[in-house]
């Protein structure tokens, strides 16, 4: 579905690979952004992206929520960004 390729194209990896590039270790995050502003906007991806992570052996560095996003512009500004931006600088 539209929703799943979205999570999927959303799931960001760094990968520190072993001396023989044979098992690549994987630290990620999730960060989503919706229109919606309540959990249940974000529990379905947010299942998905941990199986992966089970499935895949990654590690998760943490989930960033951005919601409440109605129009262009909305997500300025707010201070789920500035995690995000800590977060990601620290993988």
């Amino acid at each position: 579905t539209g929703q799943l390729k979205c999570a999927i194209d959303r799931l960001f990896a760094v990968a520190e690979t072993n001396a023989d590039y044979s098992n690549p270790k994987k630290d990620c995050c999730l960060l989503m952004a919706a229109e919606g502003d309540t959990e249940d906007n974000f529990e379905p991806v947010k299942h998905y992206y941990e199986a992966l992570l089970r499935h895949l052996g990654w590690n998760d560095k943490g989930i960033v929520y951005a919601g409440g996003n109605m129009a262009i512009g909305d997500i300025e500004g707010k201070k789920e960004l500035e995690y995000a931006y800590t977060l990601g600088k620290s993988i």
